[in-house]
């Protein structure tokens, strides 16, 4: 049996899913993974990078993908093969409140004298509630835990208490402490993603399944690189905004990976993979030069990869000509939440721009060699009514009407939770929110109700739960027309999201009518036990819109052999 310092655990969402009867509904058609939430986060990786560096051995473990992929797949008997040093869960998105601490509690059960470290944003915020759980032992505080996370190891394989480490909630008999955050970086050059170290463990482990990001990604093979954590932006609703890092993460302002670093690590990337490469995060948030000397980097570097840049607001149109004087292939992706530049202006205070000005930058990038432009609508944004998400979806004809293929727009609910940390949460009258969850343990209990409309934790003075609902069901039966009367996608694609939406509509109103104490009939509870296809995958819009261009083989041979060659040789 090989030697593992630490195990890290990524939970479903909801454990375990394969028994309960939910209807997740669409919050996750606009992101990789499914309503399972099964894709970990690039912590796992940058973790990895730095304890394997000073001589530990880490292995990672989707468990939500591999409960998605095998039906019989047996966690108990799995975890009990194995015979780690610690195990590391992480509780970084609030949609895994459920799966999380129930997987905490299998740990334990197999392996009771193993200590359980959590780690993440949400991990961050509950943390006092979270280390009342008999089944942690140590919580991580931060967005960047690596040598806090090698000191904790060492104090434990030493026996030594962990008084000094940083950024570290814990408990001695039966008395929680609450060390200093002291370990805040002012850059991310510290450490590096380092995928060579994931092909590293599947051979040691001899273990592919457990270190796939998300379901699917072998047809849709992107790779991410963190340009920056946290952010200079505002936004009302996220737990990554200004507001909610000075809350979590004890930092006012975001901090970059230097031009150098960062393009390494998209080199490093483009070694073995021919997929598309997302760069997290507007590189302008740091500043004109610093962005400037990322795309002069990336020219020097040649890389043939797809890769996508995001905007948080508008560039200057000279800077799409250096995108694309830099870069061979890259695409762009835009948020402006809602057509309505009075919401927008709510949603985020701290940058403005306006609809006239967010067209222009398309219409340049199209002029250029951008391969695609998504633009991402949000529903359930403070002041939007109903009537305001379907003119949303009058806007995005415009769009199209103005467009070619290239661009493509999409909506989705916010959910299923607003973020912890972020002013929305915090402060959710004044944006007039109402939440219905506010503790980690109100949280897990809204995760396993049988309906999304129950699950989400919030609701708008503009928008019931049961409108939220209704509104997301009718811009995407709408939107989803006009992208076939638009040549976005084809017509079978069409039918079937809209066959998909029906359905979702009619077990909704069943759901309904629950709630006034009538019976769930047997075809509907059978159809939704173990849900998380039929009626919450492909129902926003079809998932396949999201995946970016393929080759004929994603993958470099001679990368990965290469790997493989250095990892026998060192053994």
């Amino acid at each position: 049996m090989s030697l593992i310092d630490l195990l890290l655990l990524h939970p479903p969402s909801v454990y375990d899913f394969r028994q309960h009867a939910i209807m997740y509904g669409p919050v996750s058609d606009l992101i990789p993974s499914s309503p399972v939430f099964e894709m970990y986060p690039l912590g796992f990786l940058t973790m990895t990078n730095y304890l394997e560096e000073r001589g530990l051995k880490v292995r990672i473990v989707n468990l939500a993908l591999r409960m998605m992929n095998d039906r019989n797949f047996d966690v108990s008997a799995f975890l009990a093969d194995l015979n780690p040093r610690a195990v590391g869960i992480d509780l970084h998105w609030l949609p895994h409140a459920h799966g999380s601490i129930e997987v905490a509690k299998l740990v334990k059960q197999v392996h009771p004298h193993t200590p359980v470290i959590f780690g993440g944003l949400s991990a961050t915020y509950f943390h006092q509630e979270l280390i009342q759980y008999p089944a942690v032992d140590y919580v991580l505080r931060g967005d960047s835990v690596e040598p806090p996370l090698y000191e904790l190891l060492t104090c434990l394989a030493s026996g030594e208490p962990p008084e000094k480490t940083p950024n570290l909630t814990w408990k001695t008999n039966g008395e929680v402490r609450v060390n200093p955050s002291a370990f805040v970086p002012s850059g991310l050059d510290y450490v590096d993603l380092r995928p060579d170290r994931i092909m590293q463990m599947v051979m040691r482990y001899r273990d592919l399944q457990s270190v796939l990001p998300f379901n699917g990604w072998w047809r849709n093979p992107i790779t991410a690189v963190f340009t920056v954590k946290g952010c200079a932006h505002e936004c009302v609703t996220c737990g990554c905004s200004r507001q909610a890092c000075a809350v979590l993460n004890q930092r006012g302002q975001p901090i970059f990976r230097s031009p150098p670093n960062l393009v390494q690590n998209v080199i490093e990337i483009s070694r073995f993979s021919r997929g598309p490469i997302f760069l997290v995060g507007d590189l302008r948030q740091a500043g004109d030069e610093y962005a400037h000397q990322v795309l002069d980097l990336l020219r020097t570097a040649r890389i043939k990869n797809e890769i996508i840049f995001e905007f948080f607001e508008m560039p200057p149109l000279d800077y799409l000509s250096a995108i694309d004087r830099a870069v061979e292939n890259w695409s762009l992706e835009l948020s402006p939440e809602s057509h309505d530049e009075d919401i927008r202006r709510v949603q985020d205070r701290s940058t403005f721009f306006t609809n006239a000005e967010m067209e222009q930058v398309i219409q340049a990038a199209l002029n250029l060699r951008c391969h695609r432009i998504d633009v991402f609508f949000m529903i359930g944004l403070s002041q939007q009514t109903p009537e305001s998400v379907m003119e949303t979806i009058q806007y995005c004809e415009h769009l199209f009407q103005q467009s070619d293929k290239r661009l493509s727009c999409f909506i989705s609910p916010m959910g299923p939770f607003l973020d912890p940390g972020s002013q929305g949460f915090e402060n959710p009258e004044k944006f007039g929110y109402r939440l219905f969850a506010h503790t980690l343990e109100e949280h897990r209990q809204l995760l396993v109700q049988p309906s999304w409309k129950h699950i989400l934790n919030y609701e708008t003075l503009w928008m019931t739960r049961e409108q939220l609902v209704a509104a997301t069901y009718d811009a995407a039966e709408s939107l989803n027309k006009l992208k076939q009367v638009y040549g976005r996608i084809d017509p079978a694609r069409g039918r079937e999201v809209t066959r998909r939406i029906a359905r979702a509509r009619d077990l909704q109103k069943q759901l309904d009518a629950v709630e006034h104490g009538e019976e769930l009939d047997a075809e509907a509870f059978q159809a939704l036990q173990g849900e998380i296809d039929a009626f919450s995958i492909s129902t926003v819009c079809d998932k396949r819109e999201l995946f970016w261009r393929r080759h004929l083989v994603n993958f470099k041979l001679w990368g990965v052999l290469r790997v493989a060659l250095a990892y026998f040789t060192h053994r």
